[in-house]
């Protein structure tokens, strides 16, 4: 490419037409490929496949160290960055841990806010009336507000407050009892992440959103995820999206990615595979104490994340005509046969 092109003398033929010669047709050796790599692409899906605008979940879950006041300050921060909700977690300790995980020390001493496992995550637990000011921050500043429920009383907490989506995690995604809560006793969206997962389990939780007061199609929303903090590159296996959509985009409102990896390439790329809502973890300051900064975006790699998947959006399209208007001034320039139209037609009058 370039953005000039040199002349050419009037009496040069460049090619004569006597000269050309059938191409050749080059049979290339078949190209194996590792079974992890392959994905089958259905040009009809393709061009069926919408690309909506995509969603930013800012995972903020217990980066607020306990506080409420921060837990406000993230929400702002994520929406300044372009996020479009805000969500935390939500948990009761005591019913969701053994007496043995409660009264065990945290496996990583430094990154602990109590002298147990249990003491810990009380300590780390914001109160109903605590998740009630969140969302009443989150309607003023114009951010959805939204937590993942761990556990039956969790969920019906949060559910009193109906919030427009509650999430469940990987861990809780076989807690039929709390899902049931979900399912039949609130009526917005449900987000689940499929990490850690089988996919007969993945089948069972569609199978019971399609039950009784589910309506899976418009209330569910499935997560391709790996649960590790952080997770290389290798193990992120954004493939199994597609596998996602091939079993289930009939069957659920949408697919989405949840990622616990570094940087933000992958998250793009996530979207261009089809994966409509993207959540990240995303604190303040990474070096703060607790598990899970290390493995969250700041507020520029959040705003940076939220600009390039718009960007993403609005670059999934199709070409509206063969050469678009733009391209017409640097055709008539550049392109060969096109610049030189009249020398070649020459040539080949005196060929």
């Amino acid at each position: 490419s370039g953005s000039s092109q040199p002349g050419l003398r009037k009496h040069f033929c460049p090619v004569s037409p006597r000269r050309l010669r059938r191409p050749t047709t080059l049979s290339l050796p078949a190209m194996s490929e590792p079974a992890s790599k392959k994905a089958r692409t259905d040009l009809a899906a393709l061009y069926d496949f919408e690309y909506r605008k995509p969603k930013v979940i800012a995972e903020i879950g217990c980066n607020h160290k306990g506080e409420l006041e921060i837990a406000k300050e993230l929400l702002t921060l994520a929406k300044e960055a372009g996020a479009n909700v805000g969500k935390f977690q939500k948990r009761t300790p005591k019913e969701l841990l053994t007496p043995a995980q409660y009264s065990a020390p945290h496996p990583n001493p430094h990154n602990s806010f109590g002298a147990t496992y249990g003491e810990h995550r009380e300590f780390l637990e914001l109160s109903l009336d605590d998740h009630r000011k969140l969302q009443e921050h989150c309607k003023k500043i114009g951010l959805e507000y939204s937590a993942s429920v761990w556990d039956t009383t969790a969920a019906k907490e949060i559910v009193s407050l109906n919030p427009s989506l509650i999430k469940v995690g990987s861990p809780s995604n076989q807690h039929w009892e709390m899902q049931k809560v979900l399912r039949d006793e609130y009526t917005g969206e449900i987000h689940i992440s499929t990490g850690m997962t089988t996919k007969d389990e993945i089948e069972k939780i569609v199978k019971f959103w399609e039950e009784g007061k589910g309506d899976a199609k418009n209330r569910l929303v499935l997560y391709n995820c790996t649960s590790g903090y952080p997770v290389p590159f290798e193990d992120v296996c954004l493939l199994d999206i597609r596998l996602l959509q091939q079993k289930y985009q009939h069957r659920v409102k949408a697919i989405g990615f949840s990622g616990h990896h570094l940087g933000i390439a992958i998250d793009i790329a996530a979207y261009a595979l089809g994966a409509e809502w993207n959540e990240r973890h995303f604190t303040k300051d990474r070096t703060w104490k607790g598990t899970d900064h290390a493995a969250s975006l700041e507020p520029a790699g959040l705003a940076k994340l939220c600009r390039d998947l718009q960007a993403a959006h609005t670059a999934m399209r199709f070409k509206a005509t063969d050469v678009l208007d733009l391209e017409k001034e640097q055709r008539a320039k550049l392109k060969w046969g096109e610049y030189n139209k009249e020398i070649l037609d020459k040539c080949a009058k005196k060929a």
